[in-house]
């Protein structure tokens, strides 16, 4: 087996991918030091690998991936961690990389929320105020507002930071094994 760029990333970033994987599931949060600390990590990795062309092409994704999620932060959707989990992620798989890489987090996100919803962990109430609030006119929004639970409560919020978690490995394993590459 030929060691590849792809090996290094894989067992360089496991752990910090762990680390916030679990994080984010217990505490449902992603601390700083641990999103941009790996982004600065991430950032001089490149650098020192690939010079300037490696470091511009892994900014290039990480600012793909990060304003993806900058509508839904600026909507109180998503949480600053997030944005900057998902922009760290970015800077890991570079580009064009990153499109795979936020195809397979949006699909363990969704995977993610259906188990929540089926294992009782996730109240949809606030899913289904929005979807009632788009499509029927006859729904009484402010009484709808009022029932609705805190922002704040554990189950209404997704640990997304297990989805972006797996959409990495994802991308790096599909790159490991020749099903995808750079």
């Amino acid at each position: 087996m030929v060691i590849t760029p792809t090996v290094y990333w894989l067992v360089a970033a496991t752990p910090w991918l762990a680390v916030l994987m679990r994080q984010d599931w217990k505490t449902r949060t992603l601390p700083n030091r641990y999103t941009l600390g790996g982004s600065a990590v991430i950032l001089v990795w490149q650098f020192a690998w690939g010079g300037l062309p490696c470091l511009l092409n892994s900014l290039a994704a990480g600012l793909i991936a990060g304003v993806l999620l900058l509508i839904p932060f600026l909507l109180r959707a998503a949480g600053a961690g997030d944005v900057k989990f998902l922009f760290a992620s970015g800077l890991l798989v570079g580009y064009p990389a990153v499109f795979p890489m936020l195809l397979l987090t949006s699909v363990f996100g969704l995977l993610l929320g259906l188990f929540m919803q089926l294992s009782g962990q996730f109240d949809a109430a606030r899913l289904k105020h929005l979807t009632r609030t788009l499509f029927d006119w006859r729904y009484d929004r402010q009484q709808g507002r009022r029932n609705l639970p805190d922002r704040e409560n554990e189950k209404v919020r997704i640990p997304f930071g297990v989805a972006i978690s797996l959409g990495v490995w994802g991308t790096l394993l599909l790159r490991l094994t020749g099903e995808y590459s750079t």
